[in-house]
């Protein structure tokens, strides 16, 4: 008579990546070639899966994937930050600047907007006015990863619930 088999345990199957799965990851980012930023000399990012907390290309091209994953992948401006546009500008006057002098084009700066912060790129300085570009600083650009998947879980209920991931590589509430 065989040996009965042994059930595998919860703990024991690989989950892979899929909506609502929390992601603990490293990443390079390049962008022609040029690195832009990179998480491997600090704690890896963990994102929840479809809570939108990471650009739209690269949440798609981790679905499917498992634990230990190592992949590259090009995400077109369309699944990024967007296609550039060059009539996205705004005249602004100083006032709504703190740091207005020392400003100069080509810097970015944050600005209050109807929908919070926001970063934008100063592109002309007058008198009493700033014209500012509103594009994301990466729109239009094709974006190569390099990216490592550290661990795949299930969310808790609370993570869920706040649509991003709660303690190390995630938010942390006060």
């Amino acid at each position: 008579m065989a040996a009965p088999q042994r059930q595998p345990r919860h703990a024991d199957i690989a989950m892979n990546v899929q909506n609502n799965s929390v992601v603990t990851f490293h990443y390079a980012l390049t962008d022609a070639g040029q690195p832009v930023e990179s998480s491997r000399e600090r704690e890896p990012l963990a994102i929840l899966i479809g809570a939108h907390n990471i650009i739209p290309g690269l949440e798609n091209a981790m679905l499917g994937r498992n634990q230990g994953d190592r992949f590259q992948v090009s995400i077109p401006p369309a699944e990024a930050y967007g296609e550039y546009k060059a009539d996205y500008t705004q005249r602004v006057p100083k006032k709504y600047f703190r740091d207005a002098d020392k400003l100069k084009p080509g810097m970015q700066t944050m600005l209050q907007s109807n929908d919070g912060p926001r970063v934008v790129t100063v592109a002309k300085i007058g008198q009493t006015v700033i014209d500012v570009d509103l594009n994301h600083p990466m729109a239009g650009k094709t974006l190569d990863f390099d990216i490592e998947i550290i661990e795949v879980r299930e969310p808790s209920d609370e993570e869920k619930a706040h649509g991003h991931v709660h303690g190390p590589g995630g938010h942390h509430h006060e």
